[in-house]
């Protein structure tokens, strides 16, 4: 069975653009694919622990050795690695805010990258070991970043492109809702044309 991992971080709730955009690519991949399971992880309204202390050293701890708060913090971890190596395709969903992703999905990034469990070092360097994966990215911003004099300010999708490209995902999609600040028009137009382009991704996986 085919699994969809749908990440959304936006803290828009229903008004959210890349929320919308995300939930219906993930529904269009899933149609493709009868029996294919969408596991979501909403990280606005269950936001993940940043990590810590505990975190930094229970993950270089022996399970067997970890205090009862490295067990906790370390197997939230865990689950979320779990999560991401189960899946076939993954759709992240963010807000631009303050020309980068949101603390949320950074919070959810800090807890899958993990040496020995999505990426090693080696003779060669580094290696990601989260590979044969699908990933979707749905990125929205009042201004236009894709383009022009504020491209340069778009930190949020390098930096996503970078960071799963270390841990192996370099197959990435990326669609853009960009603009919705600008008026009514501009960002119903904005809306519509990445809803359109999540039916082609989707015809095309």
């Amino acid at each position: 069975m085919s699994s969809i991992l749908l990440i959304t971080s936006s803290p828009r709730g229903s008004a959210s653009h890349s929320t919308r955009v995300a939930t219906e690519l993930a529904l269009k991949l899933q149609a493709k694919k009868p029996g294919a399971k969408i596991t979501t992880r909403d990280l606005a309204n269950n936001p993940l622990p940043h990590i810590d202390a505990d975190y930094a050293t229970g993950i270089y701890t022996p399970a067997e050795s970890r205090s009862t708060q490295q067990q906790s913090v370390v197997g939230v971890s865990d689950a979320l690695v779990d999560e991401l190596l189960a899946a076939d395709a993954i759709v992240i969903a963010t807000g631009l805010i303050n020309f980068n992703i949101s603390s949320t999905l950074k919070a959810w990034i800090d807890h899958i990258a993990r040496a020995g469990k999505t990426f090693s070092y080696g003779a060669d360097g580094p290696k990601g070991l989260v590979t044969g994966k699908k990933v979707y990215l749905v990125i929205a911003s009042g201004g236009v970043y894709s383009s022009g004099p504020a491209a340069s300010f778009d930190h949020a999708t390098p930096y996503l492109k970078a960071t799963l490209g270390f841990l192996g995902m370099t197959d990435v999609e990326v669609i853009r809702i960009e603009g919705v600040a600008m008026g009514p028009e501009a960002e119903e137009k904005a809306v519509t044309s990445a809803l359109n382009l999540t039916g082609n991704l989707a015809l095309a996986a």
